[in-house]
């Protein structure tokens, strides 16, 4: 990890969601109360159980949220993205990390003490707002995810994951929409509570119609429609 004290100009954040509302003189003040932070892909900006003295807001890159299970399995949360917030545990009312964040690829962020969290959204409304609207909309995701774990097919969840990423991280080239981040299939695997066999006999099987074309961690969604109609059907194996 590199940090460094720097002097960010409003105008490069204020389009991001957790600064929505926010006057320039409040997101210069706040902005005043942060440092920039560089991590190495594979670093982990936190890990579970940690004490919770900072938040962040990620700049550039994507960082992977992993829970560990007690019997040391590893379960991806999610991905955190450009302009997202994390690492937010006083807005859950935690004193202590709920899981590890990993740098997916080299990453930058800010970070800020959490002991001006409550001074912050008492006089930042708007934040306060915005970031509360950003742990409801995740709280709702991990509901959806424990629907689909219960009720979907292993392809249907499977082909779900890769939509999603796709539709939030994904960049259009000449082959198709690809997932901007290195993602292996074990990756896949993690977030959808599935095997690595089984992910790789799924994605060898998509690749052979077209659906996706896969590289080493690097997924292009060619057929998003058809991927999506996976997702939505009752096909697949339990």
């Amino acid at each position: 990890m590199l940090w460094c004290v720097v002097v960010l100009d409003p105008s490069l954040i204020e389009d991001l969601p957790p600064f929505a509302g926010m006057t320039r003189d409040d997101m210069t003040a706040l902005l005043g109360k942060a440092r920039s932070l560089r991590f190495r892909k594979g670093a982990h900006v936190f890990e579970s159980g940690q004490r919770a003295d900072h938040f962040y807001l990620l700049l550039d890159g994507h960082i992977r949220v992993v829970r560990v299970t007690p019997d040391g399995e590893q379960i991806i949360a999610r991905y955190i993205s450009s302009g997202e917030l994390f690492g937010i545990a006083p807005a859950l009312g935690l004193t202590h990390y709920p899981a590890n964040a990993v740098a997916a690829v080299d990453c930058v962020a800010l970070q800020w003490p959490s002991s001006i969290w409550q001074e912050t959204i008492e006089r930042f409304p708007s934040f306060a707002r915005n970031t509360y609207a950003t742990v409801g909309a995740r709280l709702q995701d991990a509901q959806d995810r424990i629907v689909e774990m219960a009720t979907e097919r292993v392809e249907q969840r499977v082909a779900s994951a890769i939509v999603k990423l796709a539709g939030s991280n994904g960049r259009k080239t000449a082959d198709g929409v690809l997932i901007d981040f290195p993602i292996s299939r074990q990756d896949i695997s993690e977030m959808t509570g599935t095997t690595l066999h089984t992910v790789s006999r799924l994605m060898s099987a998509w690749e052979a119609l077209g659906l996706v074309k896969c590289g080493r961690q690097k997924i292009v969604v060619r057929e998003g429609a058809r991927l999506k109609a996976l997702a939505g059907s009752g096909r697949g194996e339990a």
